[in-house]
């Protein structure tokens, strides 16, 4: 039926939206000024600490990183890829890239894990949390470009506070999935020693939910590297400012070569982030390697 016949009259949810944006600006303008405030000093400071050593510095401690928590395969994958990010002029977009990445995954951790952890524990929190988590993953992601440039115009601010809200519903999600898995007669026994529910949620239920809740802060990098991306068009400092700029110039080698820098970046902190949260699936990792030589000597 078409609403210009007047049978169904107009719902004005853009204007009510508009007008929630500018009540908040006109009264909570501290809380994004010190928004703004800590995000520039969080970021900025780490892009200068990842950008302060030579690149031929910093490859092969990636590269040790990689092989401490996975693999020497890993370790010689990220010193071919870092190396050839290095050779298409692509390196520091990269760092400035993995910079609002980590700051973003971060905040978006510390937000979800307490808010999975009161869903597990709630079930009147979990049906207030799991129709908000719908709504914010399934909102394209262009538009929460437009009210993070409305409270912090453009720049730094708006990528990574767009970028935050994007990647943090699988955290949420994911924090409540492993901590309602973990299995009831485990819990069961922890009640009948007379373990506090706090003491329960520390000793039996986050350890059992690490490898989920690790799953979770894995798909959280992978989106914030995706909105990370998209954020460069409100002029974010890195690999998808450059990728912003290929597709206005109809520039296809640096949309490449930016692009090649992102899957260089997703690919090194995707496989991290899986090797920690089940480090026992790693034979060949550097730790491993140590706990097995310190068993035969002990034995």
């Amino acid at each position: 039926m078409n609403p210009d016949d007047g049978l169904i009259p107009r719902i004005p949810v853009g204007e009510w939206a508009e007008s929630g944006i500018d009540w908040l600006k006109d009264n909570v303008s501290w809380l994004f000024d010190a928004f703004s405030w800590v995000m520039r000093l969080l970021v900025e400071n780490l892009t200068d600490a990842l950008l302060w050593p030579p690149a031929l510095v910093l490859i092969p401690l990636f590269a040790l990183l990689a092989w401490v928590v996975r693999s020497w395969k890993l370790a010689i994958g990220t010193l071919v890829m870092m190396l050839a990010v290095v050779a298409m002029d692509q390196w520091e977009p990269m760092l400035q890239t993995m910079a609002l990445v980590i700051v973003a995954t971060a905040c978006a951790v510390v937000v979800a894990v307490p808010l999975g952890i009161l869903a597990a524990m709630s079930s009147t929190v979990s049906a207030i949390v799991k129709p908000v988590m719908d709504f914010m993953q399934t909102m394209p992601a262009f538009v929460y470009l437009i009210p993070a440039v409305t409270f912090f115009s453009i720049g730094l601010v708006p990528g990574i506070f767009s970028t935050i809200v994007f990647a943090l519903p699988p955290g949420v999600r994911m924090t409540e999935l492993g901590i309602r898995q973990v299995d009831h007669e485990t819990v069961e026994a922890g009640e009948s020693f007379g373990a506090s529910r706090w003491q329960i949620l520390r000793g039996i239920q986050l350890p059992l939910a690490v490898p989920t809740i690790m799953a979770g802060v894995n798909q959280v990098i992978m989106l914030a590297l995706s909105m990370a991306v998209i954020a460069g068009m409100t002029g974010v400092d890195g690999s998808g400012k450059l990728v912003v700029q290929a597709i206005s110039t109809l520039d296809l080698p640096l949309g490449v070569e930016a692009g090649l820098g992102v899957v260089a970046l997703a690919v090194f902190l995707d496989r991290l982030t899986a090797a920690l949260g089940n480090p026992g699936d790693y034979r060949t990792s550097l730790i491993a390697l140590v706990k097995r030589r310190r068993a035969a000597a002990r034995s």
